[in-house]
Protein backbone atom coordinates (compact mmCIF):
# COMPACT_ATOMS: atom_id res chain seq x y z
CA UNK A 1 0.00 0.00 0.00
CA UNK A 2 1.36 3.49 -0.56
CA UNK A 3 2.26 6.04 1.69
CA UNK A 4 -0.46 8.66 0.62
CA UNK A 5 -2.97 5.59 0.94
CA UNK A 6 -2.10 4.44 4.14
CA UNK A 7 -2.12 7.83 5.82
CA UNK A 8 -5.29 8.09 4.51
CA UNK A 9 -7.00 4.86 5.76
CA UNK A 10 -4.79 5.57 9.27
CA UNK A 11 -6.91 8.96 9.25
CA UNK A 12 -10.43 8.12 8.65
CA UNK A 13 -10.00 5.16 11.29
CA UNK A 14 -8.84 7.90 13.95
CA UNK A 15 -12.10 9.93 12.64
CA UNK A 16 -14.32 7.17 13.20
CA UNK A 17 -12.95 6.25 16.69
CA UNK A 18 -13.24 9.31 18.01
CA UNK A 19 -16.56 9.46 19.03
CA UNK A 20 -16.82 6.04 20.55
CA UNK A 21 -14.19 6.78 22.33
CA UNK A 22 -15.94 10.00 23.46
CA UNK A 23 -19.40 7.91 24.04
CA UNK A 24 -17.06 5.99 26.77
CA UNK A 25 -15.86 7.98 29.08
CA UNK A 26 -17.97 8.19 31.97
CA UNK A 27 -15.70 9.85 34.32
CA UNK A 28 -17.43 11.19 37.50
CA UNK A 29 -19.38 14.02 36.63
CA UNK A 30 -21.75 14.06 39.50
CA UNK A 31 -21.72 13.50 43.37
CA UNK A 32 -22.83 14.04 47.15
CA UNK A 33 -20.62 15.80 49.14
CA UNK A 34 -19.50 12.70 52.01
CA UNK A 35 -19.77 15.73 54.55
CA UNK A 36 -20.51 19.25 55.44
CA UNK A 37 -18.61 21.78 55.51
CA UNK A 38 -19.57 22.07 58.96
CA UNK A 39 -20.68 25.96 58.81
CA UNK A 40 -24.66 25.69 58.46
CA UNK A 41 -25.73 27.26 55.58
CA UNK A 42 -22.25 29.91 55.74
CA UNK A 43 -20.57 27.98 52.54
CA UNK A 44 -18.28 30.97 51.93
CA UNK A 45 -20.68 31.95 48.97
CA UNK A 46 -20.79 30.24 45.69
CA UNK A 47 -17.02 30.74 45.20
CA UNK A 48 -16.60 28.45 48.63
CA UNK A 49 -18.84 26.03 47.84
CA UNK A 50 -17.38 25.84 44.57
CA UNK A 51 -14.05 25.18 46.11
CA UNK A 52 -15.17 22.31 48.75
CA UNK A 53 -16.82 20.18 45.54
CA UNK A 54 -13.40 20.97 43.88
CA UNK A 55 -11.63 19.96 47.12
CA UNK A 56 -13.56 16.65 47.27
CA UNK A 57 -13.72 16.10 43.95
CA UNK A 58 -9.75 15.59 43.28
CA UNK A 59 -9.56 13.97 46.72
CA UNK A 60 -11.16 11.53 45.26
CA UNK A 61 -9.36 11.04 41.92
CA UNK A 62 -10.80 13.44 39.60
CA UNK A 63 -8.47 15.52 37.31
CA UNK A 64 -8.59 18.51 35.38
CA UNK A 65 -12.47 19.19 35.57
CA UNK A 66 -14.09 22.15 36.41
CA UNK A 67 -16.32 21.45 39.66
CA UNK A 68 -19.34 23.60 40.77
CA UNK A 69 -21.82 23.33 43.32
CA UNK A 70 -25.45 22.75 42.48
CA UNK A 71 -26.65 26.05 44.66
CA UNK A 72 -28.80 28.66 43.44
CA UNK A 73 -29.14 32.39 45.15
CA UNK A 74 -31.28 35.20 45.16
CA UNK A 75 -30.93 38.67 44.00
CA UNK A 76 -32.57 42.18 45.80
CA UNK A 77 -34.21 43.44 42.15
CA UNK A 78 -33.75 40.72 39.75
CA UNK A 79 -33.59 37.36 39.55
CA UNK A 80 -30.13 35.60 41.29
CA UNK A 81 -28.12 33.08 39.78
CA UNK A 82 -29.68 29.85 38.90
CA UNK A 83 -28.04 26.40 40.09
CA UNK A 84 -29.05 24.89 36.25
CA UNK A 85 -26.95 27.30 34.78
CA UNK A 86 -23.86 26.40 36.83
CA UNK A 87 -23.12 23.25 35.70
CA UNK A 88 -22.30 22.32 32.30
CA UNK A 89 -24.98 20.47 29.61
CA UNK A 90 -23.99 17.15 30.81
CA UNK A 91 -23.78 14.68 30.67
CA UNK A 92 -23.15 13.60 34.32
CA UNK A 93 -22.11 10.15 35.53
CA UNK A 94 -21.59 8.81 38.98
CA UNK A 95 -18.41 7.23 40.69
CA UNK A 96 -19.53 3.77 39.46
CA UNK A 97 -19.94 5.07 35.60
CA UNK A 98 -23.55 5.26 36.10
CA UNK A 99 -25.54 7.52 34.18
CA UNK A 100 -27.16 10.59 36.31
CA UNK A 101 -28.65 12.48 33.03
CA UNK A 102 -27.66 12.99 29.43
CA UNK A 103 -28.45 16.79 29.12
CA UNK A 104 -30.47 19.76 31.72
CA UNK A 105 -34.06 19.00 30.86
CA UNK A 106 -33.41 14.97 31.42
CA UNK A 107 -31.82 16.23 34.84
CA UNK A 108 -34.45 17.99 35.94
CA UNK A 109 -37.44 16.44 34.03
CA UNK A 110 -36.43 12.65 34.95
CA UNK A 111 -32.75 12.24 36.20
CA UNK A 112 -31.23 8.60 37.89
CA UNK A 113 -31.45 10.41 40.99
CA UNK A 114 -32.37 7.86 43.94
CA UNK A 115 -30.43 6.90 46.82
CA UNK A 116 -28.59 4.16 45.03
CA UNK A 117 -27.10 6.64 42.36
CA UNK A 118 -26.88 9.68 44.57
CA UNK A 119 -23.23 8.29 46.15
CA UNK A 120 -20.90 10.83 47.39
CA UNK A 121 -17.00 11.37 45.35
CA UNK A 122 -15.87 7.98 46.67
CA UNK A 123 -18.64 5.92 45.51
CA UNK A 124 -20.45 5.29 49.11
CA UNK A 125 -24.01 5.99 49.49
CA UNK A 126 -25.09 8.64 51.79
CA UNK A 127 -27.53 7.80 54.44
CA UNK A 128 -31.08 8.86 53.78
CA UNK A 129 -34.85 7.78 54.71
CA UNK A 130 -34.27 4.42 57.07
CA UNK A 131 -30.70 5.60 57.92
CA UNK A 132 -29.83 6.99 61.37
CA UNK A 133 -28.93 9.53 61.28
CA UNK A 134 -31.58 10.69 58.17
CA UNK A 135 -29.58 13.14 55.73
CA UNK A 136 -31.07 13.58 52.82
CA UNK A 137 -31.60 16.92 53.02
CA UNK A 138 -29.34 18.67 50.14
CA UNK A 139 -28.46 22.21 50.62
CA UNK A 140 -30.10 23.70 47.06
CA UNK A 141 -32.01 27.50 47.33
CA UNK A 142 -33.41 26.49 43.92
CA UNK A 143 -36.93 25.65 42.65
CA UNK A 144 -37.59 22.61 41.17
CA UNK A 145 -36.36 23.50 37.38
CA UNK A 146 -33.01 24.41 38.87
CA UNK A 147 -33.72 27.94 38.41
CA UNK A 148 -33.53 30.75 41.25
CA UNK A 149 -36.17 32.19 42.91
CA UNK A 150 -38.45 34.92 41.51
CA UNK A 151 -37.18 38.83 42.78
CA UNK A 152 -40.59 39.10 44.49
CA UNK A 153 -40.18 36.13 46.65
CA UNK A 154 -38.95 37.67 49.28
CA UNK A 155 -38.15 34.56 52.10
CA UNK A 156 -34.95 33.94 52.25
CA UNK A 157 -34.67 30.73 50.83
CA UNK A 158 -30.25 30.38 50.50
CA UNK A 159 -29.03 31.31 53.75
CA UNK A 160 -28.63 34.73 52.60
CA UNK A 161 -26.72 33.68 49.43
CA UNK A 162 -24.62 30.76 51.39
CA UNK A 163 -23.51 33.50 53.37
CA UNK A 164 -25.62 32.90 57.05
CA UNK A 165 -25.24 30.35 59.57
CA UNK A 166 -28.01 31.54 61.83
CA UNK A 167 -30.23 34.13 59.78
CA UNK A 168 -32.85 32.86 56.98
CA UNK A 169 -33.78 29.53 55.55
CA UNK A 170 -32.69 27.09 52.54
CA UNK A 171 -34.19 25.01 50.18
CA UNK A 172 -33.15 21.68 50.48
CA UNK A 173 -33.91 18.32 48.09
CA UNK A 174 -33.75 14.49 48.85
CA UNK A 175 -31.84 12.24 47.16
CA UNK A 176 -33.60 9.06 48.23
CA UNK A 177 -36.82 10.87 46.43
CA UNK A 178 -38.87 10.18 50.03
CA UNK A 179 -40.25 13.06 52.53
CA UNK A 180 -41.40 16.15 52.06
CA UNK A 181 -44.70 14.95 50.92
CA UNK A 182 -42.98 15.17 47.21
CA UNK A 183 -40.25 13.46 45.62
CA UNK A 184 -37.69 16.19 44.80
CA UNK A 185 -34.34 15.64 44.36
CA UNK A 186 -33.50 19.51 44.62
CA UNK A 187 -36.30 21.36 45.74
CA UNK A 188 -37.96 19.19 48.43
CA UNK A 189 -39.00 22.22 51.14
CA UNK A 190 -37.32 24.14 53.40
CA UNK A 191 -34.70 23.79 56.32
CA UNK A 192 -35.30 25.20 60.14
CA UNK A 193 -32.93 27.56 59.47
CA UNK A 194 -29.80 27.94 58.62
CA UNK A 195 -27.20 26.68 61.63
CA UNK A 196 -25.62 23.53 61.72
CA UNK A 197 -28.52 22.16 64.05
CA UNK A 198 -30.79 23.68 62.19
CA UNK A 199 -29.98 21.63 58.99
CA UNK A 200 -29.48 18.18 60.81
CA UNK A 201 -33.19 18.74 63.07
CA UNK A 202 -34.85 17.94 59.46
CA UNK A 203 -33.01 15.70 58.38
CA UNK A 204 -29.61 17.00 56.76
CA UNK A 205 -26.04 17.83 57.11
CA UNK A 206 -24.65 20.51 55.18
CA UNK A 207 -24.23 18.39 51.91
CA UNK A 208 -23.81 19.54 48.23
CA UNK A 209 -25.10 17.85 45.15
CA UNK A 210 -21.32 18.82 43.12
CA UNK A 211 -21.61 18.49 38.90
CA UNK A 212 -18.89 18.83 36.84
CA UNK A 213 -19.42 21.59 34.52
CA UNK A 214 -17.01 21.05 31.68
Amino acid sequence: MSVPKLAVLVGLMCFLSAPFAYAGDHSMGFFITSKGMGFGGDLGGLEGADAYCTKLAEGAGSKGRTWRAYLSTQGGEKRGISARYRIGSGPWYNAHGELIASDLDTLHLSPNIIKRTAVDENGNPVKGRGDSPNEHDILTGTMADGMAYFPWEKTNHTCNNWTSATEGSATVGHHDRHGGGNTSWNSAHGSRGCSQDNLKSTGGAGLLYCFAAD
